[in-house]
């Protein structure tokens, strides 16, 4: 009996080769992104080179090229994509909490989320705060801090509804600063250690704010939590 399967026509399989492609194409680029990113963390920036890039992925300095014109151009890709996953890291990590949630649990839990994206990608750090980077990168860092202030300015509201605006900014400015300097401890320790220091880090927030939210607990305003943008 002959074979009765249907077997792809012509324009099916020249449809086909595209994609092919395409996705070969983004496997490359992922893999110089990662390079990069070991690269950059390793010598910084400014001393990293396409050459010693493309040696970190294991391909020619041609097969780079064919996917980034320069070197600045693969910080400003890793970068969008950082950013990215950055904004949907806080997203979660400030998120509406659980009425019965209080205020060491909200603060811990946001904490954990924004140290794990920051341990997973090293590269961030590097990027956003190193010496002579990009200029696009600057002002991507730059919106992103500022969705960042305004999100912990409307949970702090919620949490201090009777506080001046001027208060409020203040304190979230303080969060943010008590949390990158801790950040900064954090990922210069591993193990044991690097979680005793996330464990002050949340003690040092928690006592932050303890004294001018009150009593109140994250789950007093749950409610208000849900109309956050």
């Amino acid at each position: 009996m002959p074979d009765q399967t249907e077997k792809p026509g012509k324009d099916q399989a020249a449809g086909d080769r595209p994609r092919r492609r395409q996705a070969r194409g983004e496997r490359r680029i992922a893999q110089l992104l990662e390079a990069a990113a070991s690269v950059f963390c390793t010598t910084g920036y400014t001393a990293a080179s396409t050459n010693a890039i493309a040696r970190e992925a294991g391909v020619s300095p041609g097969t780079l090229y064919q996917f980034f014109p320069n070197k600045e151009a693969i910080a400003i890709e890793l970068g969008d994509r950082l950013v990215h996953e950055m904004r949907e890291t806080y997203g979660e990590a400030l998120a509406p909490v659980a009425p019965e949630t209080p205020l060491e649990e909200a603060v811990g839990t946001a904490v954990d989320r924004f140290i794990d994206f920051n341990c997973r990608h090293p590269v961030f750090l590097t990027l956003m705060h190193g010496p002579d980077i990009p200029g696009r990168i600057t002002e991507e860092h730059d919106a992103l801090h500022a969705t960042l202030l305004s999100r912990v300015e409307s949970l702090l509201s919620s949490f201090m509804p009777d506080a001046p605006a001027a208060d409020i900014t203040r304190t979230a400015h303080v969060c943010l600063g008590v949390y990158k300097a801790g950040l900064d401890l954090v990922v210069a320790h591993e193990g044991a250690e690097r979680d005793a220091y996330i464990q002050e880090l949340k003690d040092v927030l928690v006592r932050y704010l303890r004294p001018l939210v009150g009593d109140r607990t994250a789950g007093d305003t749950a409610a208000s939590f849900e109309n956050t943008p």
